[in-house]
């Protein structure tokens, strides 16, 4: 089994933590799948928030 690489694990962490003020360890105990579920409907959002702009979000996921 290959573990799930830090440097992304951080980024999902920090993500869901800045848009929902969740606490570290919810965000921990969540399942891999879910905290990327999360991270894609949060990014879809902000992509349609910020459609009229022509550059890339650095909250995009």
């Amino acid at each position: 089994m290959l573990s799930y690489p830090l440097n992304q694990l951080l980024e999902e962490v920090a993500f869901l933590a800045y848009y929902f003020h969740w606490d570290h360890e919810t965000i921990m105990n969540m399942e891999h799948r879910d905290r990327q579920l999360w991270c894609k409907e949060v990014s879809k959002i902000n992509k349609n928030l910020n459609s009229n702009s022509n550059e890339k979000s650095i909250l995009d996921m």
